[in-house]
């Protein structure tokens, strides 16, 4: 029994010191607030600090190894404002909920897209193929959107392609969608992909597409010889003349002649977000 809650205490001091780790890190970056665990009272440990916090160390740690951790954090700290310095967006991840902002854009004929062309709202989406916050839109949202607005002919949505950088798999994926597009199966490929961002190898990417039945030989030579590098460059350079660098972005307002003029939504947010803006379209037209 004593060895049982002895354990059990090392446990929990290894999980307290986890979590302080974590919240130095967010303190260090600059990407949040923080907060402590209360001290033990019944028990004196080790402390090692920082400029940002103080840590009570858990037993058998030395200050030399929480030393070295906190050296190692700094180090990613500095690498972080290195990348955010660059311009670079430093993870796929949705923006804290924030006011729309308007959005001016020139529409282009090729796009692929989803419900009536003349519907009165459209909502264009800047996509990566494996951003875990686009696979949860089309999860948990964009059902409903395509329900209640695209199928009943209110809304229009246009895929667009965002592939970041650091996302390894995520331009030769995009490739992939539009080679399918060649074979009239963009959207089957796009649902797959998006599905399963968390497995865009090439081989997997194979699967997906014997899996909607397309023609092989034309798929992988479209694939291999990159076909749609170039295009894809021209969708990555227009989006950030929209100042657009994460995914998922939305765009969603009102077509006039050639140009679209919207609002800005940034990330996976829930599907009242679209709705009320969706709405405010609808009322504005």
């Amino acid at each position: 029994m004593k060895g049982e809650l002895e354990a059990d205490s090392r446990e929990k001091s290894r999980m307290r010191f986890s979590r302080a780790v974590a919240t130095l890190l967010i303190g260090l970056s600059g990407l949040g607030g923080m907060s402590q665990d209360k001290p033990n009272s019944k028990s004196s440990p080790s402390k090692v600090k920082s400029d940002a916090v103080t840590i009570n160390l858990p037993e058998g740690m030395s200050s030399s190894q929480a030393d070295a951790i906190l050296q190692e954090l700094k180090q990613i700290r500095q690498l972080l404002e290195n990348m955010q310095n660059a311009g670079r967006p430093i993870a796929a991840q949705p923006a804290a909920p924030s006011a729309p902002d308007k959005v001016s854009m020139i529409m282009a004929s090729g796009w692929y897209s989803i419900g009536r062309d003349d519907a009165p709202v459209t909502m264009v989406e800047f996509t990566d193929y494996q951003c875990p916050y686009c696979k949860r839109f089309h999860a948990d949202t964009f059902a409903e959107i395509k329900k209640n607005y695209i199928d009943t002919g209110k809304v229009r949505f246009i895929s667009r392609d965002l592939p970041l950088d650091f996302h390894p798999n995520a331009l030769k994926a995009a490739q992939a969608a539009h080679c399918a597009g060649d074979q009239g199966k963009f959207w089957e490929m796009r649902d797959a992909l998006i599905s399963h961002a968390e497995d865009l190898g090439h081989d997997s990417i194979v699967k997906y597409a014997t899996g909607i039945s397309l023609n092989m030989t034309s798929f992988s030579s479209c694939l291999d010889g990159e076909k749609y590098k170039t295009l894809l460059q021209k969708e990555i350079a227009d989006a950030g003349t929209l100042s657009i660098s994460g995914t998922p972005t939305f765009v969603l307002g009102k077509v006039s002649g050639d140009k679209l003029v919207g609002e800005r939504i940034v990330g996976a947010m829930p599907y009242s977000a679209f709705e009320g803006q969706i709405k405010k379209s609808l009322a504005a037209n």
